[in-house]
């Protein structure tokens, strides 16, 4: 299988600004491609808030016990749920979050304790806001950090670099789907799928445009440490 260079060091929180980390994870597999895993952790006072989980690693879960305890998961998207079920067993008071649909369409079991909508729920009102885009592959929660200006997102914008991608075929094959940095975007089969859907999408932009983010976090690729307003406008250009 063609490979991708990962993002080391890999289960290592790393601070994007006050409160806000990334750590990044290994290669899933999904078609056959090999795509790098990022989480996003948000610390809300003594709780930790877990964004797109990877696997549990003890280094990881070490050191997320010394910046607080885990009390929500988020599964953002119906691709982004598999390692929750094992959050969820690790720390059993921890609450999972995921939009609409999520736990029917998850290939193992997923129990979901609050569904996501346009309201932020009352566990990160102030901290977060947030928005649904529903599409026929995937509805994904897409959330705002208001501290530290950070959108947090998972598919909607996938940015693989091709120094990193070691396959001239994927490389090519990512280029035509619209995923190649510097001009990453939602992969062409995604985009289609919003056909008929564009105007509850173009809303949705809308608000993330007016949200005037500073950084943009991905899970698959490069993700933006600035100009975040101008990489939606971009990545988001088709809308």
């Amino acid at each position: 299988m063609p490979t991708v260079a990962l993002y080391e060091p890999l289960d290592t929180l790393q601070a994007v600004d006050t409160d806000l980390y990334v750590v990044d994870g290994p290669a899933i597999r999904f078609k056959g491609m090999p795509f790098p895993t990022r989480m996003t952790v948000a610390r809300l006072g003594p709780e930790l808030w877990i964004h797109s989980p990877i696997p549990l690693a003890d280094p990881l879960r070490s050191a997320l016990a010394r910046l607080g305890e885990v009390r929500h998961v988020v599964a953002p998207n119906t691709l982004h749920y598999w390692w929750v079920p094992d959050w969820k067993a690790a720390y059993p008071d921890a609450r999972v979050y995921a939009p609409l649909g999520v736990s029917e369409r998850a290939k193992r079991e997923l129990v979901v304790d609050e569904v996501l909508g346009t309201e932020a729920p009352a566990a990160w009102r102030g901290a977060f806001d947030q928005v649904i885009v529903a599409g026929r592959i995937l509805t994904e929660a897409v959330f705002f950090h208001r501290a530290s200006r950070t959108v947090v997102l998972s598919d909607l914008i996938e940015n693989f670099e091709p120094s990193r991608i070691a396959s001239r075929p994927l490389r090519w094959l990512l280029h035509i789907a619209g995923c190649l940095d510097p001009d990453g975007k939602a992969p062409i089969d995604m985009r289609w799928s919003f056909m008929g859907r564009r105007a509850m999408l173009r809303a949705a932009v809308d608000r993330m445009l007016a949200w005037n983010p500073e950084r943009v976090i991905l899970a698959h690729g490069r993700w933006y440490d600035r100009d975040g307003r101008a990489e939606l406008e971009r990545a988001f250009r088709w809308v």
